[in-house]
C-alpha cells in the first residue's frame, strides 16, 4: 500500500515495447502468463500502462468483439494489475476509466478478483456469476462416455465458420477475430451428434502448461466428452481450465485430480450479451478474454 507523498502516475497507450515490464507485473502478483500470452493479448486488443518516474507500475488491456451496429457487440477488460507498492493511489480506477472510454454503447465484461470487486462495483459493474479455476498434472485419465450417435473428431479446414457460430451462440459475442488468432497455435476437436456439429474444444500452450478452452457444448455430458479427449491425450501434462461454477463440472474435475485453486467473479457493465441456452460455454479462452 502506498504511503507518504502520493506521486501522480501518468497514463499512456501500451506498446509492444512495454510487454517485458507488463510481464514482470503479472509475475509480481503471481499470475502465470508467459510473455507469449501477453504478446497475443495485446495484438488482439489495446492497453494502457501507468508510469511513475518512467517505471511501469500498472497495466490494463481491453478487447472489442463485433462491429458497431452489430447486436452482439461487446467488450472485455482484463490484465488489470497495479504493483503492490503503488496500490492505494487510484491507479486502477484511472486505468479502468481510460479503457471504458473506448467502449461507448458497448456492454463491457470482466472477471474480477476479490480485491478488484469494490472498484468495479463503483464503476457500475454488476455480478453475473463465478468462474472456478481447476488445474493440475496428477490427474486420472477419464474414459469418455459417448451417447449413441455422438462422436469426437479433429477439426477440419472447413470447420472455421461452424466454430465461429458456436462460439457466438455460447458467449453472445462475435469471437471470430479471437479464434482466428488462437487457432494456428491450438489443437482442436469437434463434437458431433448424428453428424451435426454441436460443440468444440481447443487445447493450447498457456501459462505453466496447457489450457483446455474454450470448450463449447450443448450440455455437461458433451463438455465432459470433449475435456476427456484432451486429458486422455495428455496424461501427466499440467492442464488448466476456467469453468463457470454452474457448469456442473467442478466435482467431476476434482474427482479426476484437477483441484480448484481459485475463483473470480464475472461482471458486466450494461446489458449482458444474449446467449443461446442450447449452446453453452463450459471453459473460457482465458479469464481476461472471457
Amino acid at each position: 500500500m502506498a504511503t507518504g507523498i502520493q506521486v501522480k502516475a501518468t497514463l499512456r497507450r501500451m506498446t509492444p515495447a512495454d510487454l517485458p515490464a507488463a510481464h514482470d507485473l503479472s509475475r509480481e502478483v503471481k499470475w502465470p502468463h508467459r510473455i507469449e500470452d501477453w504478446e497475443m493479448m495485446l495484438a488482439l486488443g489495446e492497453g494502457q500502462v501507468a508510469e511513475i518516474d518512467d517505471r511501469i507500475v500498472g497495466s490494463a488491456l481491453t478487447w472489442q468483439f463485433g462491429a458497431d451496429g452489430d447486436a452482439s457487440r461487446a467488450a472485455t477488460i482484463g490484465m488489470v494489475i497495479v504493483t503492490p507498492d503503488a496500490q492505494g493511489m487510484g491507479i486502477g480506477r484511472r486505468l479502468m476509466e481510460a479503457l471504458l472510454e473506448r467502449h461507448p454503447g458497448r456492454s463491457v465484461m470482466l472477471n474480477a478478483t476479490e480485491e478488484g470487486l469494490p472498484l468495479y462495483e463503483k464503476l457500475g459493474f454488476e455480478r453475473l456469476g463465478t468462474i472456478v479455476q481447476h488445474q493440475g498434472a496428477a490427474f486420472r485419465v477419464p474414459v469418455a462416455e459417448l451417447i449413441p450417435g455422438e462422436r469426437v473428431r479433429p477439426l477440419g479446414t472447413k470447420d472455421d465458420e461452424t466454430l465461429f457460430a458456436l462460439a457466438r451462440a455460447a458467449t453472445g459475442m462475435d469471437r471470430r477475430a479471437l479464434l482466428e488468432a488462437i487457432l494456428p497455435g491450438a489443437q482442436g476437436v469437434m463434437l458431433t451428434r448424428e453428424n451435426e456439429p454441436v460443440g468444440f474444444a481447443l487445447f493450447r500452450r498457456f501459462g505453466r502448461g496447457y489450457l483446455i478452452g474454450p470448450v463449447v457444448a450443448p450440455d455437461v455430458g458433451g463438455a465432459k466428452v470433449l475435456i476427456s479427449h484432451w486429458l486422455g491425450s495428455n496424461a501427466g501434462a499440467f492442464c488448466r481450465m476456467d469453468v463457470p461454477e454452474t457448469s456442473g463440472l467442478a466435482e467431476w474435475l476434482e474427482d479426476l485430480g484437477l483441484p480448484q485453486v481459485g475463483r473470480v467473479v464475472t461482471m458486466v457493465r450494461g446489458p449482458a450479451p444474449a446467449t443461446d441456452p442450447a449452446t453453452r460455454l463450459f471453459s473460457l479462452t482465458t479469464q481476461a478474454l472471457g
